[in-house]
């Protein structure tokens, strides 16, 4: 049998390791390790404390949980606790093969993001993973998607940030929530899953990144003055001028279709020409769940003659934090943020879609 492999939980908080308290479901501390060592599937008796048993790989996974005081709901998460979680990972990045985070379900496509570009050169298994029912309920789905995790975690060299959430890894900064109700809450749109957990694993290893060859370094998240704004029918000048004033030094745009918004209206494509002069770094990203910005159609050509930089197939999560991440670094001058936000850095964008597509703009494609 091979040597147990060590993964480290980092516990943020969030539903999984919730009870139910006078205000509903509330952070139970200290409660997930206890309720970790009496399951079977998480602790087998005779072994040292958190040993899974020996899997169908003919391995044992060995584990430590590192819980946050105090545990956040993920609706509180903010960049610094993005930052808190990268430096938890470098701290112990020797210490352990790979790392399994517990995060609430709001904001953890954010999180996934943000941590893909912190990390750099990841040469280790990241995965976020939570839970819609926490796992002290009778009926839950923390069990199935913390034990999945854990065993992709440790068995597979995936050198990524993953979320895993309903039997599949996605890329995390691919991810979205989309389903507040339902055991499926993320959708991966403009990406295959890398993991699918059915009666076999099945590792889709071509789409999986390959490891960096230099030792990782943590590159901090800092600027805050990024935002996002969806453009909605009727948005006025005015709102769209008072949403770009100072300190504003990035913004995403989430627009219609294949990133599309009003042509007809001067005065809505003057602000954003003023902005983007001003220095502001304007990424335009679809509303849509699937699909990218193009310049296929007029209004789609119209803000990029304003300054707007396409954000290509990337969720308005990775563009966000990726934004926030290019601003972030101090030997980057704007027009090199603008260079990097349209270059794929970890997976988070299609360069080149591999379908023939037709349009006005580029014309016929050649025949296959």
């Amino acid at each position: 049998m091979s040597e147990p492999r060590r993964v480290l939980i980092i516990y943020t908080g969030g539903s999984v390791g919730m009870r139910r308290g006078a205000r509903g479901y509330e952070p139970a501390p200290g409660q997930l390790a206890q309720q970790l060592a009496k399951m079977p599937r998480f602790h087998e008796t005779g072994q040292p404390l958190f040993t899974t048993p020996q899997t169908q790989f003919k391995r044992r996974i060995r584990y430590e949980v590192l819980e946050w005081d105090p545990l956040l709901d993920s609706s509180n998460m903010d960049m610094d606790d993005w930052v808190r979680i990268a430096h938890d990972i470098q701290i112990h990045y020797n210490d352990f093969d790979a790392f399994v985070v517990l995060h609430g379900t709001d904001t953890m496509s954010y999180t996934a993001s943000a941590l893909s570009f912190m990390l750099v050169n990841l040469g280790k298994t990241v995965v976020l993973t939570g839970s819609q029912i926490p796992l002290f309920e009778v009926r839950n789905d923390a069990v199935s998607n913390l034990l999945g995790a854990l065993t992709i975690a440790g068995h597979f060299e995936i050198p990524e940030v993953g979320l895993y959430f309903h039997n599949k890894l996605m890329r995390g900064n691919r991810t979205q929530k989309v389903d507040a109700l339902g055991l499926n809450a993320f959708h991966s749109g403009n990406m295959p899953p890398l993991v699918e957990v059915g009666i076999h694993i099945d590792v889709n290893w071509h789409h999986v990144r390959a490891a960096p060859q230099n030792e990782l370094k943590v590159r901090p998240i800092t600027e805050n003055n990024v935002a996002c704004l969806r453009i909605f029918p009727g948005i006025t000048a005015e709102i769209l001028r008072n949403f770009m004033l100072q300190p504003l030094r990035g913004v995403v745009i989430e627009t219609f279709g294949a990133g599309n918004a009003p042509d007809v209206r001067p005065d809505f494509l003057a602000v954003l020409k003023e902005a983007s002069d001003r220095g502001v770094v304007i990424v335009n990203v679809t509303q849509c769940h699937r699909g990218r910005a193009t310049i296929d159609y007029a209004t789609g050509q119209s803000l990029h003659e304003a300054g707007v930089v396409s954000g290509a197939d990337m969720t308005p999560e990775a563009a966000l934090s990726k934004l926030s991440y290019l601003l972030s670094q101090p030997d980057l001058s704007r027009d090199e943020v603008i260079h990097y936000m349209q270059q794929n850095l970890r997976g988070e964008l299609t360069e080149n879609p591999e379908s023939p597509r037709f349009s006005f703009a580029k014309g016929r494609t050649d025949e296959v």
